[in-house]
């Protein structure tokens, strides 16, 4: 079902934040994923769905919490930036984190090469943090997420530029 809540209807965060859950316990929701949502959700929302609550955010995240993340990564001149799934908490981008995708930043990026670039992760990644939180492989402890019955290399290492020529 596809359902419209408007935020002017509900001036504090608090009842738009009820009228939500409201909505989402109606349908049967046991995981919540916010994309693009840009607002601060409040204790309401996270505690009808303890740890349930996802969002992605456009950066390695503790780096370049809130607003203009990729223009925060350029003026810092990082070489590696990418995107962080993680399980939302009370402050802004800071709950502990699912899946993170990196991807290098390169001479001569602008916003919008570099946001582009980190959308294909965000693609990938959300998907697969969705996957993880919902069957039951991620789960945290505090600030720590563990997951089970990961794929590939978890030592392999990633680096910008590269180390070796080869």
């Amino acid at each position: 079902p596809a359902i419209l809540l408007p935020h002017g209807a509900h001036p504090l965060r608090e009842e738009y934040d009820a009228r939500l859950v409201e909505e989402l316990r109606r349908h049967d929701v046991n995981l919540v994923c916010l994309a693009g949502f840009m607002r601060i959700v409040t204790p309401v929302l996270l505690r009808a769905f303890p740890e349930r609550v996802l969002n992605i955010h456009p950066s390695l995240l503790p780096a370049f919490p809130g607003m203009h993340a990729v223009r925060q990564a350029l003026a810092a001149g990082v070489r590696i930036s990418g995107c962080t799934v993680h399980l939302v908490d009370e402050g802004t981008d800071s709950g502990p984190i699912v899946v993170q995708a990196a991807v290098p930043v390169l001479d001569g990026d602008s916003e919008e090469t570099l946001a582009a670039r980190i959308l294909v992760q965000e693609h990938r990644a959300y998907p697969r943090a969705i996957d993880l939180v919902a069957s039951g492989r991620a789960t945290a402890a505090g600030r720590k997420v563990s997951v089970r019955a990961t794929v590939g290399d978890p030592a392999r290492t990633i680096a910008s530029p590269p180390l070796d020529d080869g």
